[in-house]
């Protein structure tokens, strides 16, 4: 699997795209890919505090629920509104399928690069 390389990645499958003072958050290939066909997200409302490392939603598979966690600390300046009228949008999109566009970015997680992310899931 060869992920994007403009992206950055955390340990925790989430992918962020940065352009200019914004950045976008969605999760991985391989996180949709493990969690089978997705049926629900629920993101958080505009204006909203995320916090890096800290869940900002979730995604509902016919597998399980699971969190997805923020890679960075900002405000919610935009929500992906299509995904909560359908959800499988992520597992034929996972990189075009964004969650959520933050702004007043202060704090970022641990970001790995492309390269450094295959290598993370290759050795998992």
């Amino acid at each position: 699997m060869v992920d994007p390389k403009e992206l950055k990645y955390t340990k925790d499958h989430e992918w962020l795209r940065y352009e200019g003072d914004f950045a976008y958050v969605g999760i991985s290939d391989f996180a949709q890919s493990e969690l089978g066909d997705l049926v629900f997200v629920n993101l958080p409302e505009v204006d909203d505090e995320v916090v890096a490392g800290e869940a900002f939603g979730d995604v509902e598979s016919v597998k399980a629920v699971s969190d997805v966690l923020s890679p960075v600390t900002g405000v919610v300046v935009e929500i992906n509104e299509e995904l909560l009228d359908d959800a499988s949008l992520i597992n034929s999109d996972p990189y075009g399928a964004w969650f959520i566009k933050v702004g007043s970015i202060t704090e970022t997680d641990e970001l790995l690069d492309s390269d450094e992310y295959d290598k993370f899931i290759e050795e998992a």
